[in-house]
């Protein structure tokens, strides 16, 4: 039974993406801090008719990050999809002398994503199939004051770099740039979330069915629904002078009745 692996797969778009992958037939690695919802997260699963591994791990310790590597590379248990979601948003200013919140940042969303990005090319380049999705985001096309927007960017470029030194061997990359979802990310993160249109929310359900569908065409970017695809496009066709304008703009309504996350 074919098995996909999942960071950050104990709630929000992860639990989304293992549900719908669970329901395609695949067999769960799920990856997370938490070992309460870990536990939650595998019975929902099992209920499904499902296996289901479960690795505790949180991937700003290099040492956790160096166990899912590991599991990565079982050949005997060979992961056909990686789903590199693990991630949390930031308040924190590029110039901030406290740089401990860009430290973890880094570990999580950047570092761990070539990390586990790097250990499956490997493998799965080794077996000639296999598909890697990196959750990237709309924030990367703009300049906002933190250092989300820097990373995300990363993540996109990182999966388009790491797509191209697969192409022909049967492994795939795709970066999935969602916009603003339905999900806990932007409680937890403390993002004002009303100050935000209704029409350019998406739900989890959606973005996932998407995503896995541009997946298997062998998109190497996927952007969901047809308002983000305008949206992003235009963007692309603006001077960056004004993208910036619109980036402060953007920042500026985000955290306007929100506290700086510490």
């Amino acid at each position: 039974m074919a098995i996909a692996l999942i960071t950050g797969g104990t709630a929000g778009i992860g639990a989304t993406f293992a549900r719908h992958l669970a329901a395609k037939g695949y067999d769960i690695v799920l990856v997370a801090r938490d070992r309460e919802r870990l536990d939650q997260m595998a019975h929902e699963l099992r209920g499904m008719g499902r296996e289901v591994e479960i690795l505790a791990a949180d991937l700003a310790k290099r040492a956790d990050a160096a166990k899912v590597v590991k599991r990565l590379e079982d050949s005997k248990k060979p992961i056909e999809v990686l789903v590199n979601n693990a991630g949390f948003g930031m308040h924190r200013r590029l110039s901030d002398a406290d740089s401990s919140g860009h430290d973890l940042a880094f570990e999580v969303m950047v570092r761990s994503v070539r990390e586990l990005g790097a250990a499956s090319a490997r493998a799965m380049r080794e077996r000639g199939a296999g598909r890697i999705i990196n959750v990237s985001s709309t924030a990367g096309f703009v300049a906002m004051a933190s250092g989300y927007s820097s990373i995300k960017a990363w993540v996109t470029n990182f999966s388009e770099s790491l797509a191209n030194e697969l192409h022909g061997t049967g492994v795939t990359v795709m970066a999935l740039c969602p916009g603003w979802v339905h999900t806990e990310f932007h409680e937890r993160a403390g993002i004002s979330k009303s100050s935000i249109p209704n029409w350019l929310w998406l739900d989890a359900d959606t973005l996932v069915r998407i995503a896995l569908r541009d997946a298997e065409k062998g998109k190497v970017i996927s952007i969901p629904t047809v308002r983000y695809k305008v949206l992003m496009g235009i963007l692309r066709h603006l001077p960056r002078s004004t993208v910036r304008a619109i980036s402060r703009a953007i920042s500026s309504s985000r955290t306007a009745s929100s506290p700086v996350v510490p």
